[in-house]
């Protein structure tokens, strides 16, 4: 395969997004090492990947890095060691021991008050609907009445 139908094809877009499968980034490890100028040309997508998504991240709310702050602190004096081949990198796997879902406070009374007219609403319904077919139960038996007194 040529240089610029290999560069063309996308497997090597893939093969840095760690989209291939084994066999493909054996292929690709070896055509690269193979070609100079494609290896050159890994590097600066590399670049420009790494850039690319560089401009787009976003720094992490600030409760995150105070977990974080403290877990490294603690890991510190634990002696944790890094398993990350990078060592220019260090990422921290961040657990949460809550099972509750924390809500704004204002939204609280909010909950509370639907609640509590849901089910104010609901006996009303109750209530209007069993007098509604009370009702109905007595227009019935009147009609009886007046229909018996005619004949």
């Amino acid at each position: 395969m040529k240089t610029q139908e290999f560069i063309e094809s996308g497997i090597l877009e893939a093969h840095l997004l760690g989209l291939t499968d084994k066999k493909e980034q054996e292929q690709v490890r070896e055509i690269v090492s193979s070609d100079q100028a494609l290896e050159e040309y890994t590097v600066r997508l590399e670049a420009g990947i790494n850039r690319y998504f560089q401009k787009g991240s976003v720094n992490p709310p600030e409760a995150v890095r105070e977990v974080v702050k403290l877990r490294t602190a603690r890991d510190r004096k634990e002696k944790h060691q890094f398993t990350n081949e990078d060592n220019s990198r260090r990422y921290l796997d961040v657990e949460v021991n809550d099972t509750h879902i924390k809500v704004h406070k204002f939204w609280r009374p909010a909950f509370i008050a639907v609640f509590i007219l849901s089910k104010i609403f609901l006996i009303a319904g109750l209530y209007y609907y069993f007098k509604s077919a009370s009702q109905k139960e007595e227009l019935q038996k009147l009609k009886m009445q007046q229909i018996e007194q005619v004949r």
